[in-house]
């Protein structure tokens, strides 16, 4: 993962619409019409211009729809490790989410806020 953004990315300014888990979980992928969301640290990002990647098949289909904190730290593609509650990582992991977090925010709009 490199820290820069990739060229000639132009992201939206953020938004803070609040998304319940339920709500989150309809944008994993499965409906080809609906955008692809992907949440870290309560942060919602749309990921749908990585669709090979995030949709179903996709090396990181098991984040799509969810808040998938504790699995990005651990770096972790095991689907119960795909959950929002993080408290559980050591310094390392955390450091590791809060990479992940800035990565993401430098390539993917900001859609919401997972309430």
């Amino acid at each position: 993962m490199s820290s820069g953004p990739p060229p000639n990315i132009s992201l939206d300014p953020p938004k803070d619409t609040p998304f319940t888990t339920s709500e989150l979980s309809q944008y994993d992928g499965s409906d080809p019409e609906k955008p692809i969301y992907v949440a870290i640290k309560r942060t919602i990002f749309d990921v749908s211009s990585k669709r090979e990647t995030y949709g179903p098949n996709g090396t990181y289909h098991v984040f799509a729809g969810k808040d998938a904190s504790k699995g990005l730290g651990k770096t972790s593609k095991d689907p119960e490790d795909a959950v929002a509650d993080y408290s559980t990582l050591d310094e390392e992991q955390l450091k590791t989410l809060d990479q992940w977090y800035e990565f993401f925010k430098k390539r993917y709009n900001i859609v919401g806020q997972v309430v």
